[in-house]
């Protein structure tokens, strides 16, 4: 099937997603040819019961309607033209595209999973299937238009005011506040509670999950929303509790390049806001954050930005890392700044990457259908790894919630060698690292526990 419109959609039955909890993805959200397909986890939708055979059903039909250009249905009101919102902001449709664990018709209705079921007739809302039956053919047609079309215009300073939230959280974005030209944009999302005595949510606080949405004004004044590169559905049941023994949980989040290109391409002031749905159907709003992106100084700062900058380079640090051969010169351009400038501030960057790719094996299935697998390369992983460590545990270098995920992946390179003592070893400097930059007490908590799960999966059996 090549790249056309065309009423045939690629459906990947996968074992498992890189992350937990993942149950599909649409994995061709961005190109000029998109919603060609997507893939589905058996790991996460598994079961012979009747309740998970439901789910099963549940998941295949809401990741192929995103293929025709369903968006989550809290999120229409992103569309391109924007579309109404259903009952409580979206989360009381009775849809394929709502989440489950997230139906919350208005009060005093009972929402969750079982009034879900009880509730749900097995298909779309009418405003869904006047898309699907009454659409322009571009807008449905598989290959045709972008997903969503596009973000309406949003005032970044005003977002869309709640008409209510009862909540009981906050939300703040917070960066290192400047950044080098073709540096990767990357901001940590904060979420916390009002209410000491407890308050309940889910924890999904990333951009490309679909609870957050992050509008940019540009130094021009351009007004957009960030779109992640791929789409992904955590439909889980997951709860996270916020009260005085944990106020607040982090999330760090690269939003340099999405659906649209980079979004950080003109030197100057950006203002930035977010928007959480939170678990009753709250919107929280963030205040304005506002980051710099500094003018080149030096003509090595114009080569490494230039080197960075592609649109093969952006998909590389969104995925962090691929071997596929259709992002050849994206990774020809990263080895170059690594040869050429080494010593850059932004190498750190590069060797992320190319840290991080090369501690996975990369399966590939050409036209003959015969497959191809190219084995992770520990060495060259740990080399890289460590380096980026190296360089990010003072007040350079990758930011926090980055250096903690690069240190866990280390532990499992390390782990995968054969070596799981110096795995738990890594672990343990993990925490000496982030009780060295003084962090809150909360958070060190944090870091201590996702330390200990790490040194236990890494010492399983």
């Amino acid at each position: 099937m090549g790249d056309a419109p065309r009423w045939q959609v690629w459906q990947l039955l996968a074992t498992s997603y890189v992350e937990d909890g993942v149950r599909g993805i649409m994995f061709d959200a961005g190109g000029a040819f998109q919603r060609q397909g997507f893939a589905a986890f058996h790991d996460a939708i598994k079961g012979e019961d009747p309740a998970s055979r439901r789910a099963q059903l549940r998941t295949h039909v809401h990741e192929l309607g995103h293929a025709f250009n369903l968006l989550h249905s809290w999120q229409k009101n992103l569309a391109d033209p924007p579309q109404p919102l259903g009952p409580n902001g979206g989360f009381g449709d009775r849809s394929w595209m709502n989440y489950v664990q997230n139906y919350q018709p208005p009060p005093p209705a009972p929402g969750g999973q079982a009034a879900y079921w009880a509730d749900f007739p097995f298909q779309f809302t009418d405003s869904e299937l006047v898309h699907l039956r009454h659409g322009f053919y571009r807008d449905v047609i598989t290959g045709s238009n972008p997903f969503g079309v596009g973000a309406a215009e949003i005032d970044v300073d005003l977002f869309d005011n709640p008409v209510i939230d009862n909540s009981g959280l906050t939300l703040e974005l917070r960066s290192n506040g400047s950044f080098l030209f073709g540096e990767p944009v990357v901001i940590e999302v904060k979420l916390a509670t009002t209410d000491l005595r407890g308050c309940v949510t889910h924890g999904r606080l990333h951009p490309k999950d679909g609870f957050v949405t992050v509008a940019i004004r540009t130094p021009s004044g351009e007004a957009k929303v960030y779109r992640p590169a791929l789409i992904r559905c955590v439909d889980q049941e997951l709860q996270t509790v916020l009260d005085a023994d944990r106020s607040a949980i982090y999330e760090s989040a690269y939003i340099g390049y999405g659906k649209d290109g980079f979004y950080f391409q003109q030197p100057g002031r950006y203002q930035l806001r977010a928007q959480y749905y939170a678990a009753d159907g709250s919107r929280v709003l963030s205040q304005v954050h506002q980051l710099t992106v500094r003018s080149p100084r030096t003509d090595a700062d114009e080569a490494v930005a230039e080197l960075m900058s592609g649109d093969e380079q952006g998909t590389l640090f969104y995925l962090l890392g691929s071997h596929a051969e259709t992002l050849r010169s994206g990774n020809e351009a990263l080895d170059e700044v690594l040869d050429h400038y080494p010593d850059h501030p932004l190498a750190v960057y590069s060797r992320m990457v190319k840290g991080f790719n090369a501690s996975r094996d990369f399966k590939d299935l050409n036209p003959d259908k015969k497959l191809r697998i190219r084995r992770a390369n520990s060495d060259e992983s740990l080399s890289q790894l460590n380096k980026v460590v190296e360089a990010s545990v003072g007040e350079q270098g990758v930011d926090n919630i980055t250096l903690g995920q690069v240190m866990r992946r280390l532990a499992r390179v390390e782990a995968r060698t054969g070596n799981p003592q110096r795995a738990t070893l890594v672990m343990d400097e993990m925490v000496d690292v982030f009780r060295r930059k003084n962090l809150n007490p909360h958070v060190m908590q944090d870091i201590q526990a996702q330390a200990e799960r790490t040194k236990e999966a890494v010492t399983r059996p």
